[in-house]
Order: structure tokens, then sequence, then C-alpha cells
């Protein structure tokens, strides 16, 4: 029923209402007329109240699975944050991973303060921040120190091969975890999970990796096998698709492309992964919009229809 149809139903209803109860109390007929207009009007005014109860939408149906469903901030790159918020509202998205273009890493605490208050006007929680570039201790003790004052126990960064002990030293210091995110064949630092966890297996267990399924593939690997071989590290998911297993394969919608989503899904189950799958869009990023609800949209379907 549209709220107009609705809206002019009750209109017309309430005047009868009105008219009913006029006449109960402004001209003489007799009691037992009085009593079966004031039980029509009470009858009228009930279908009236259910009337305005409609069923709500079901829940997303990641909100009966352990991990959940949120967006990577460089997805929205060119858009501010109430822009963001605003997609991820319609999305019924509520996990962000904070990008420096929407909170600087200079931020000062009432600049902190008023980003959070945002947030939570759209019910979204920060729950990490990065990617970060980290090329120097210098960097690193920025990042981590940034982390900190944001409120969030994980940083998704890509530090320099050389600087993974003095991760690992600030990882012992402030007790956060580490997501060292992958990039494919794009980058010389850490194309595939392979690489992250050949880097990682002998520090602190705080450190791990963001996995990245799209850039993974790109690289010639299977996600579903690397996050069932490497589940005890992997902290964080980026979830995009793409057209090809190499370098030339590009993004596009999830589902559109080759990665398998539902052996991906039904292997975070398997897993036990608790964390967040956030989606990182990276196509049409002048107007991404239509793609990023159709991704979501799609991951969505997919862990309901593999639902047991």
């Amino acid at each position: 029923m549209s709220d107009f149809f609705f809206a002019t139903k009750f209109t017309f209803y309430f005047d009868i209402v009105i008219k009913f109860v006029f006449l109960c109390t402004h001209t003489e007929i007799n009691y037992d007329m009085k009593k079966i207009l004031f039980i029509l009007s009470a009858l009228i005014i009930s279908l009236l109240i259910h009337a305005q109860q409609r069923p709500e939408p079901q829940p997303a149906p990641d909100t009966f699975e352990k991990f959940k469903v949120g967006m990577a901030g460089y997805t929205f790159v060119k858009f501010d944050l109430d822009k963001t918020l605003e997609i991820m509202q319609k999305c019924d998205v509520h996990y962000l991973c904070i990008k420096d273009f929407h909170l600087s890493l200079n931020s000062t605490d009432e600049q902190i303060a008023a980003f959070h208050a945002k947030l939570k006007a759209k019910n979204v929680t920060g729950y990490a921040v990065g990617p970060i570039y980290m090329r120097s201790e210098e960097e690193i003790d920025r990042a981590f120190e940034y982390a900190k004052r944001v409120g969030v126990k994980m940083i998704v960064g890509v530090p320099n091969y050389d600087l993974l002990p003095y991760v690992d030293k600030k990882v012992k210091e402030y007790d956060f975890k580490y997501a060292i995110h992958l990039h494919g064949p794009d980058m010389p630092l850490y194309p595939d999970a392979d690489d992250v966890w050949k880097n990682v297996k002998d520090l602190d267990p705080r450190i791990g990796m963001c996995l990245d399924i799209g850039h993974d593939r790109r690289n010639g690997k299977d996600p579903v096998k690397d996050l069932k071989k490497y589940k005890s590290r992997v902290f964080d998911v980026h979830i995009k698709d793409v057209t090809g297993a190499t370098k030339q394969g590009y993004s596009v919608e999830v589902g559109r492309g080759i990665l398998d989503i539902p052996g991906f899904v039904k292997m975070l189950r398997k897993v036990g992964y608790d964390g967040v799958c956030s989606l990182e869009h990276e196509r049409n990023m002048d107007d991404p919009f239509l793609g990023i609800a159709e991704s979501i949209g799609y991951f969505r379907g997919v862990i309901a229809a593999t639902k047991k």
C-alpha cells in the first residue's frame, strides 16, 4: 500500500469516526444505537492502527554470520565522508576501514571526535585504519600513534620488507593487529598471500594479512585455498572480483569476474573467520554507486544462498 493511498484511506475513515462520535454526543438517539456506533468507531480505529504496522525488511544475511560485511575506505577515494556514509547507509553497511583522505594522519583530537560522531549518527563503526604505506621507522611510529588516537586496534599497512622487525616491535608495544595489504602483480611489495606469509610467519602472531582476494587472484593464486592455508594470519579481507588471473585482469562488480565467491564464503565459515569482509570497489571510480550496490547485493545473496 503506497503512503499516499494509506493517507487517503486514513483521512476517509477518520472522518467517519468523527461523525460517529458527533452523533453519539450531540444527537438524541437511544442507548443501543450509541453502543453500536461506539463499537464501530473502535473497530475502525483498531483497523487503522494495525494498517500502519507494516512488516519490516528482513535483516541482512551477514547479521547471522561470524564475519561482517564492511567497506574499504578506498572505494570512496573521490568522495567526501558525508557521501561515503550516505552510500553505506543506503547499502545497510556498518563497518568502515578508515582511509587518511577521510581522516588525516594529522587530525586533532577534536577532528577525530567529530569524525566518530558522524559515523555514529549513521550507525557506522570505523574498525581499522589503512592501508597506510610505511617507508621509514618514523612513518611506522606515526601510523601506530594515529591508530591509537583514532581508537582502533588494527592497522592495515604496507611496510617495506626491511622494516618488518620494527613493525614487530611496535605490535608488541601497542598490542595492535597489523594486517599487511597484498597488491597483486602491480607492486613488488607483497604481491600475494604466499609472500605475506613467508615474511611474517616467524614474527609476532599479531602480524598477518589483509587478504585482497582480487589482487591475490590476479597474481595467479587461489584466495579460497589461501584463506584455508593462512587462516591464523588473515585479519582483514578485501572483497572484489577481477576478469583474469593475470596482471591484465581488472576489477569488476562482484559476481561478474572469475572469482569463486560462493567457495570463498563457504571457506569463511569453515575457518571461523570473525573479521570484516570489506568491499574495495575499484571500477568506475567517478560514479561507483550502482556497482557498489550490485557488489554488496551479490555478496550478500551468496551468503544467503550458501547458508545451510
